[in-house]
């Protein structure tokens, strides 16, 4: 194990029921015979056959593959990556909790920046771990987390554990390779790192090497949400060295995701000019809706996201704004946390787009009220 090994969470034995597809690859051979599993599987489904077919009933059937075996052999053949160093789980909201679970035991310190996507912390205080926030660093031009500060609470608080969003969620700033590897290298030695990369497909830079790889002390994680279009299946991975993936698999639940999502995955994953058109699409249109509010004399911040984020003159105007499309049966997200609230985030979806839609913000951009 890394430097890491002394502080972990001491995880119990292997998987005790890895399931029928663990079985079958370790055995080198089918299984037809399923009557041990203790499975429903001659519950008629009538009512799912009608609604949704066939194909649903049988992935309704059984447990999922505990490994994903699939799914992380497609990821490795688009993206490059080391097959072990690939773990799949039920989103990455799921991952981060398991990050947590493996790494940070009720009573030690976690850190992160003081606005940032807030279920981290909701995890965190769940746990029991003591919160440590620290302020974004905002400029003329900026609005970003501040990894100098994370560095000192880091060390301060001798935290277990920090996190960053990057891209962030919900300010769209991107870190560049050479700015996270040096907050992983100035961290404390017994010092984790969560990376969530939930909106790393959307990046510029998203191909680079240095994406690919699984990093020590590092647990890195992605989603199928976003670019892939799957959320309300829950899938994503995290990137870790083999002994963190090994660790992670040993405090995860094993059928978190499940047959039917991994089916849907594979599928998508087999057919990446779709997921690749998707992206484009949604870069074109976060650009011309960027450059729609830059024209009205909105402060739009850098985003290497699927939004954009509009930053108002004041947390009440934004709470107005905000409350008036609501009213008018539009919904977008104004950062919850008392730093940020002045920032208002809009996906970057065709009804954004659409003349009128956002009349209220335009409203408040070009008269400031």
């Amino acid at each position: 194990m890394p430097r890491y090994a002394d502080h972990l969470y001491t995880p119990g034995p292997d998987n005790p029921f890895p399931g029928i597809w663990v079985l079958k690859r370790r055995l080198g051979r089918d299984l037809p015979h399923r009557l041990g599993s203790n499975e429903g599987l001659d519950m008629p489904h009538s009512a799912l056959r009608r609604h949704f077919g066939d194909a649903m009933a049988e992935h309704a059937y059984c447990y999922g593959d505990a490994e994903a075996h699939g799914v992380r052999e497609r990821l490795c053949r688009e993206h490059g990556f080391d097959f072990d160093t690939l773990l799949v789980d039920a989103g990455c909201d799921s991952l981060l909790a398991l990050a947590l679970r493996a790494t940070a035991p009720a009573g030690c310190c976690v850190v992160s920046s003081a606005g940032t996507y807030p279920t981290f912390g909701y995890f965190a205080r769940g746990q029991g771990c003591r919160l440590i926030e620290v302020d974004y660093r905002e400029s003329e031009h900026q609005l970003a987390p501040d990894i100098d500060a994370l560095i000192a609470a880091a060390h301060e608080h001798k935290a277990r554990l920090v996190y960053l969003a990057n891209p962030d969620n919900p300010t769209g700033h991107r870190h560049d390779p050479a700015t996270v590897n040096r907050l992983r290298e100035a961290l404390p030695e017994d010092c984790w790192l969560l990376l969530d990369e939930a909106y790393h497909d959307f990046r510029d830079d998203a191909d680079a090497p240095e994406y690919q790889q699984a990093l020590a002390g590092v647990i890195r994680c992605r989603t199928m949400s976003k670019a892939h279009g799957l959320a309300g299946l829950r899938i994503g991975y995290a990137i870790v060295e083999p002994e963190t993936l090994a660790m992670l698999m040993k405090v995860r639940i094993h059928y978190a995701v499940s047959s039917l999502t991994l089916a849907a995955a594979e599928i998508v994953l087999d057919h990446p000019q779709e997921t690749t058109q998707h992206i484009r699409d949604v870069i074109k249109r976060r650009e011309q809706l960027a450059s729609h509010f830059r024209e009205l004399g909105a402060d739009v911040l850098p985003s290497a996201t699927n939004f954009i984020c509009v930053r108002l003159p004041s947390a009440e105007l934004a709470a107005r704004v905000h409350a008036d499309l609501l009213d008018e049966g539009k919904l977008i997200a104004r950062a919850a946390h008392p730093s940020l609230g002045h920032i208002l985030r809009i996906t970057a979806v065709a009804d954004a787009l659409v003349p009128g839609r956002l009349a209220r913000l335009e409203q408040a951009v070009q008269q400031g009220a």
